[in-house]
């Protein structure tokens, strides 16, 4: 069971549709809202946070499994995990943030969790919902009006404001 303190919010849509840009947009007028936002973003493929030639990185490739690189204003751990099978779950993930430090968590990608999620949906795309096959997504964000009836609330992706609302009023106001 995934944990729901801070609350949790996954965004979750097709590659290409615009969750970075959208949550790019977000975090900061929720911040305005005084909020502290956790992120956990998925990744489909390899990466990483440090580069060749950098300390952290050369001291993570010559054998340390976990590289914790600190400074006066920012921290950030690298995990290595080859002999992992799978990709990890969001379970596994969450406790590695400051989550006694955080109002609320939002997470890109995971669609396959079961958490409350808003779907991104662009019409030009030509790609299905995915609302009608996954009962946690509460509600619809789209950059045009969806031709059918659709019984989720359904949200302007390109409102920041009205999404921060409705996240304000459906997660975080008691």
């Amino acid at each position: 069971m995934l944990l729901q303190s801070p609350p949790l919010l996954g965004f979750c849509a097709y590659s290409g549709t615009g969750k970075t840009t959208l949550l790019i947009r977000l975090i900061p007028v929720l911040n305005r809202q005084g909020l502290k936002i956790g992120l956990v973003k998925h990744a489909h493929h390899q990466f990483d946070i440090d580069h060749p030639g950098k300390d952290s990185y050369e001291l993570r490739k010559a054998g340390a499994c976990e590289m914790l690189v600190a400074s006066a204003k920012r921290w950030a751990l690298v995990h290595e995990s080859p002999e992992r099978k799978g990709e990890p779950t969001l379970e596994e993930l969450l406790p590695h943030l400051s989550l006694s430090e955080l109002d609320l968590v939002l997470v890109e990608g995971f669609k396959h969790e079961p958490l409350a999620k808003i779907e991104l949906h662009r019409p030009s795309l030509g790609k299905p919902f995915l609302f009608p096959n996954d009962p946690h997504i509460i509600a619809l964000a789209t950059d045009q009006p969806p031709s059918e009836e659709i019984q989720l609330p359904v949200l302007d992706m390109n409102n920041s404001d009205e999404i921060a609302e409705f996240i304000m009023q459906r997660f975080l106001r008691k």
